[in-house]
């Protein structure tokens, strides 16, 4: 059947219609940002303060944990495919980057061996994160035995949530032994921070009973994309005291909940009374989160950000932070851009005691369009090493100042402000 010119208008204009309404739903921010008012009753390790910040994030902060920091790939990538070999009854993982090369590897061989020996080895992957990952990886952990599910892969029914991604890094195993934090498994964060091929990132491993919200946290996701219920001592045993801190690991995400990340940031900033160190590797504050910064600032807080430097992946992202910079740098905010190679660090401490990690970036993103999750630690023992953790990493960047700042070329400054123009989306 020929299609005359008219019907071929007809349909370009259909087809363009269903393309713009499909980009303008996945574009659109999931409800109205809500500028919460908080009020501050006491230090973030008060028995008040910790009930509210259970109450209001979901689980509840509980003790006897114990955390490990694991600082960059060959650290972290050793510790976590040395647990997955350990594995006797169960790993449960979920990430948003997987791709092609030896970490991926390295990872599909490990779990396909553990599935092959009788191990249940479930896996959730972002669509869009895991898209440079090689077929045959998938496909030999899917004959192995391995149980892959796509988060939100791309189908008719569900195009208006192709902006909506699990960003979450989680990886459980036995039930007992816990993993999040920034990495990707990808060639890029192997290494030691060595060169600017080799990323900057930490990663920590959790051991003790908070290990059940995580894995509670994985399920949320598992159960929205496959039938089969996990649970069982298998998956949840009951787990003995490990260590001293007290921790709670949340989850956040567009459908249930989309605000509780963005929450526990702004409820941490208000309760500060000292301190505020921020590492992280996209750092777009929305206004809200700039205000409350400003005011800790201004009621004697010090606060430090270390973000990446001219070594960043998204280049866009880096030129609409800076269009923030101008304020908090006015208010006696220090702000660090690390030098030696792309620095992927997800983690705030308050007040050398409050420590929270996980997969959250500190943007819109995160805070509205990304499903995450974070671990929060109160032990001010384990706050003190990450503290040196983030002079060491301070230590190997360039602080920018207000008068840098201003002395940025024109060009610059329209770039920077047309960037964070889509700061909805970073």
């Amino acid at each position: 059947m020929a299609f005359t010119r008219k019907s071929k208008i007809i349909l370009a204009t259909s087809l363009i219609t269903v393309f713009l309404c499909v980009l303008i739903l996945n574009l659109k921010s999931p409800g109205k940002r809500i500028e919460h008012v908080i009020s501050s009753e006491g230090a973030l390790d008060s028995p008040v303060v910790m009930k509210s910040i259970g109450e209001l994030l979901g689980p509840p902060l509980i003790p006897g944990n114990k955390v490990t920091h694991l600082e960059n790939g060959d650290e972290i990538f050793s510790s976590m495919l040395s647990a997955i070999k350990s594995a006797k009854q169960t790993i449960t993982f979920e990430t948003f980057i997987y791709w092609e090369g030896i970490i991926g590897e390295n990872f599909s061989h490990a779990l396909s061996e553990k599935a092959k020996s009788g191990v249940k080895v479930h896996i959730i992957l972002d669509w869009i994160g895991s898209r440079r990952m090689e077929q045959k990886s998938i496909n030999e952990m899917i004959e192995s035995g391995v149980q892959v599910k796509y988060y939100h892969q791309l189908r008719w029914y569900n195009v208006t949530r192709i902006n909506n991604r699990t960003h979450r890094k989680i990886l459980v195993i036995d039930g007992r032994i816990g993993f999040t934090g920034g990495v990707g498994i990808a060639d890029e964060w192997s290494g030691n921070a060595q060169d600017k091929n080799h990323w900057r990132d930490s990663h920590f491993k959790i051991q003790g009973p908070v290990v059940n919200q995580m894995q509670a946290a994985f399920m949320d996701n598992w159960n929205k994309i496959s039938e089969q219920v996990l649970d069982g001592d298998k998956y949840f045993p009951v787990i003995s005291k490990s260590g001293n801190s007290t921790a709670q690991v949340f989850k956040s995400s567009p459908e249930e909940g989309s605000g509780s990340v963005r929450l526990m940031y702004l409820y941490s900033i208000v309760h500060a009374k000292k301190s505020i160190l921020i590492a992280n590797a996209y750092f777009v504050p929305d206004s809200y989160v700039i205000k409350l910064l400003i005011e800790a600032a201004r009621r004697g807080v010090k606060i430090e950000v270390i973000v990446p430097g001219t070594k960043i992946d998204t280049a866009i992202t880096r030129m609409a932070s800076m269009a923030t910079w101008g304020e908090l740098l006015e208010a006696g905010i220090n702000i660090y851009q690390y030098q030696p190679t792309m620095y992927h660090c997800k983690y705030m401490i308050v007040d050398d005691l409050w420590v929270s990690v996980g997969s959250t970036n500190m943007d819109n993103r995160s805070f509205r369009l990304n499903d995450e999750a974070n671990l929060n630690i109160i032990d001010n023992k384990w706050a003190h090493e990450m503290v040196e953790t983030f002079s060491k990493d301070r230590s190997l960047s360039e602080q920018m100042t207000l008068a840098e700042w201003n002395k940025r070329p024109l060009l610059s400054k329209l770039l920077e402000h047309l960037s964070f123009l889509f700061s909805s989306q970073m």
